[in-house]
């Protein structure tokens, strides 16, 4: 039974239960002569919550646990093979496609079971080609014994996971419906798994956040344990091979990307800024009612579509600007693709992340400091500059610190935009590319985590994680130390 069907038959049970404690509560207060402590709703609450919350989150923990109990029960069967030289993360992929195309080819009557056993390794990957499954590599013998021991013990484990989760929602909704009694304190139960509820996804945010941050350190650790950190950190030339005599230095990606950032932040920020004093400042109240949304619908148009404009659109548009046959006659750009080209898209894309922010702090800036500075005699033009913007200073700081990171992070404008050249270049015309883009690449395909081509990829995170916190904490002195001079 698939996870979605037992969830739905967990929350019918915890319904049914709702509805059972609810009436059982009423029927005992009429028959006792007593009055409920709580609402009847909180009986029925009380009920559902102890039916769905321990089978939903032993449902999930399962999901979870399965994969990972199959995998050690079913490598011992392709151990030898592994010893041979084949890599055991891609073995272990080809089993599992294999097992779902097992069980896809038996769910549609092209297999039975029995077939499925008997059928010869070299045949497996034609069957499995028929039902769109694509293996890495041929079918041997190690690998289909370990895919039939897979789906034995996906199977066991499913039903095992059916009955135990049903039964525990059952066992549940029973404890809920007896305990709704008169004298049972309902309302403070739900409210203590309401609490519950709220501390645990409190808890989550938190602890995917540690769980990003060890992910990264420690893959970057493995990799710097097969790659010199002095090399990786200050070497001049990005030059990936798997097959050995890789030279992954990365300043050439961090030029990149805070070259490309650096332009689109000149495009967005003084853009971004201007046009949110116009709007909070000047605009009429009818001019701001359809500007401000138009301005904000850039937020909202797909990364992938800035990358095409600034393919077929920004970039020859640039070549016939400052290309040799262009008609400055410059001869400083060779293609489409250059830094100038994705920083400009990139700039006009966080425009709104500037302006939006920005006019929304300018607008909490409070009246009387207008209207002081104005009955001093200052004009409208003296306000803002010398009372309004020192006084939004602080979120203005935020706004800009929100572009930075969202320009440093982006990928398909770089992608498309930039070019894949990893150089060190001061010209502006020049096709470059950046952390992510190299992110991206190296994890394309089935990659190979034991190579440090493809640790790197982490490396490469952690230093963006880095840099980043680098702006949060000076973006945080920037604030605190403005800020004391209006308070």
């Amino acid at each position: 039974m698939s996870p979605s069907w037992i969830a739905l038959i967990v929350l019918a049970i915890a319904a049914a239960g709702f509805v059972l404690a609810r009436a059982r509560a009423q029927g005992a207060a009429k028959r006792e002569e007593r009055r409920l402590h709580s609402l009847p709703n909180y009986y029925g609450w009380t009920a559902a919550i102890y039916a769905a919350g321990p089978a939903l989150l032993l449902l999930v923990i399962w999901l979870v646990a399965q994969p990972i109990a199959t995998r050690g029960l079913v490598w011992p069967v392709l151990e030898a093979e592994a010893a041979q030289g084949d890599v055991p993360s891609l073995m272990m992929a080809d089993v599992q496609r294999l097992a779902a195309g097992l069980d896809a080819a038996v769910a549609r009557g092209t297999l039975t079971n029995a077939a499925a056993r008997d059928l010869p390794p070299e045949e497996l990957r034609a069957v499995m080609a028929s039902q769109g499954v694509a293996l890495g590599s041929d079918v041997s013998t190690a690998t289909r014994d370990a895919a039939l021991r897979w789906r034995t013990i996906s199977g066991t484990g499913d039903l095992a996971r059916s009955l135990v989760v049903i039964g525990l929602a059952l066992a549940g909704a029973a404890i809920g419906i007896r305990r709704a009694q008169p004298d049972f304190r309902a309302r403070n139960a739900v409210e203590q798994a309401m609490r519950g509820v709220l501390i645990s996804a409190a808890l989550i945010a938190i602890l995917s956040t540690v769980g990003i941050v060890l992910a990264l350190v420690f893959n970057t650790i493995e990799f710097f344990r097969l790659y010199p950190a002095a090399e990786f950190f200050f070497g001049t030339t990005w030059s990936p091979s798997f097959g050995g005599g890789s030279e992954l230095g990365i300043l050439p990606l961090l030029w990149g990307t805070l070259y490309i950032s650096f332009i689109a932040l000149l495009v967005a920020v003084p853009i971004g800024l201007f046009a949110a004093v116009y709007l909070a400042e000047y605009a009429h109240r009818n001019v701001r009612a359809w500007a401000k949304p138009m301005l904000e619908m850039l937020a909202g148009i797909p990364t992938i579509v800035y990358g095409l404009f600034a393919l077929q659109t920004v970039g020859p548009l640039l070549v016939e600007a400052f290309g040799r046959g262009g008609y400055l006659g410059l001869g400083w750009m060779q293609g489409g693709t250059a830094v100038m080209t994705a920083g400009l898209v990139m700039g006009i894309m966080l425009i709104p992340f500037v302006s939006s922010l920005s006019d929304d702090i300018i607008n909490a800036v409070p009246q009387s400091l207008r209207d002081g500075s104005l009955g001093l005699g200052a004009t409208r033009s003296e306000t803002i500059r010398q009372v309004v913007l020192p006084a939004a200073l602080p979120g203005i700081v935020g706004a800009v610190l929100l572009a930075a990171s969202r320009a440093i992070g982006e990928t398909m404008i770089v992608v498309l935009g930039a070019g894949a050249a990893a150089r060190l270049s001061m010209n502006p015309f020049d096709a470059m590319t950046t952390v992510t883009a190299k992110i991206v690449s190296q994890l394309t395909g089935d990659a190979d985590f034991s190579s440090p081509e493809a640790l790197v990829a982490f490396a490469l995170g952690m230093t963006l994680f880095v840099i980043t916190l680098a702006l949060n904490v000076v973006a945080l002195w920037i604030v605190r130390r403005y800020r004391e001079q209006y308070e």
